[in-house]
């Protein structure tokens, strides 16, 4: 079994269900006792998030690139940044290392297309959704077509993932806002919906949308997990 190595803190919130999941595989897979080989490193998220706000990517770059350093050297296998909006700084960290970054949006698209959809929501983040970094590549690269809210709606699912889910506080008006925004996107053309913030599947389940939602959290956990089962010489 490989050695998985985390990025997490980006909240700590949604890093707990990463390890939960890739161990529930491992055990799943490999029964008895046995667990993932891993190992975590956690951000301070204010000091993440202070980067994000002042616009300030090459320093958020190489503060992750500096932790996906002592994850190489702690004799992690690959890098897993348990975050979607920070892999606007994957480049960064796929310079910074030798080991392998396991982008949370190749499993992802991979997952929504081999369920036969081509257009989708994309929720997340102001930069998640309004910037080039995740967008182009799940259509430049894996050709899907990538919806994403109005701009006051954009605002309102950013503001509930920093202001309550990385805080911990699950509201029922938020669940009811995303339900709204979720049937909004469904009725663009949405054929399924990304959950593109590991925080979302927090809030929303699958009995709040009409169409299919893709937890980017359990995708991307699962197919870490998948990774590190698969013989060393791949």
């Amino acid at each position: 079994m490989k050695i998985i190595g985390l990025i997490g803190g980006m909240s700590w919130e949604s890093t707990i269900p990463y390890y939960r999941h890739i161990n529930e595989f491992v055990k799943e897979r490999l029964g008895g006792l046995h667990s993932a080989n891993l190992v975590l490193y956690s951000m301070d998220f204010h000091e993440v998030e202070r980067l994000q706000r002042s616009d300030d990517w090459q320093g958020a770059g190489q503060l992750l690139a500096a932790a996906a350093r002592s994850l190489e050297a702690a004799g992690a296998n690959c890098v897993v940044l348990c975050t979607n909006t920070m892999h606007r700084v994957a480049p960064a960290i796929e310079a910074a290392v030798r080991i392998p970054l396991l982008h949370i949006a190749d499993p992802t698209a991979q997952v929504i297309k081999a369920a036969g959809f081509t257009a989708v929501g994309l929720l997340g983040t102001r930069f998640t959704m309004e910037q080039d970094f995740y967008r182009e590549r799940l259509t430049v690269r894996h050709g899907l077509t990538v919806l994403t809210p109005s701009a006051a709606d954009r605002e309102l699912v950013h503001r509930i993932i920093y202001e309550e889910l990385c805080m911990g506080t699950v509201l029922p008006a938020s669940r009811d806002a995303y339900r709204k925004i979720i049937a909004a996107l469904a009725a663009q053309g949405a054929q399924a919906i990304i959950l593109g913030c590991t925080e979302l599947s927090l809030l929303v389940r699958q009995s709040d949308s009409a169409v299919p939602l893709f937890d980017t959290t359990a995708i991307h956990a699962l197919h870490a997990a998948a990774w590190a089962l698969e013989p060393t010489d791949r």
